[in-house]
């Protein structure tokens, strides 16, 4: 018996595929400038003026986060698409 294959299956996977693989790297990249900037924050936290270490601080724990949370999507591979 003949099998029929639909072609066009694979290439929407392939598709896909090509997507998400594209996704992660931008977000591995988005990952290492939030990096990046935390690390010149905590620079700057380090040689900071009294008045303006609560500013900084705040940046600290903010990127912190956002590097975690890009950490966890890379970790578990969930890449959200914007609809």
């Amino acid at each position: 018996m003949a099998r029929i294959i639909h072609l066009d299956e694979f290439q929407d996977a392939r598709r896909e595929m090509r997507k998400r693989a594209a996704a992660h790297a931008h977000l591995a990249r988005a990952l290492e400038i939030l990096k990046e900037n935390l690390a010149d924050a905590a620079a700057a936290l380090r040689d900071a003026p009294p008045g303006r270490e609560d500013e900084l601080l705040a940046r600290v724990e903010k990127l912190t986060a956002m590097v975690r949370y890009g950490a966890r999507m890379l970790g578990e591979g969930l890449v959200y698409e914007a609809n």
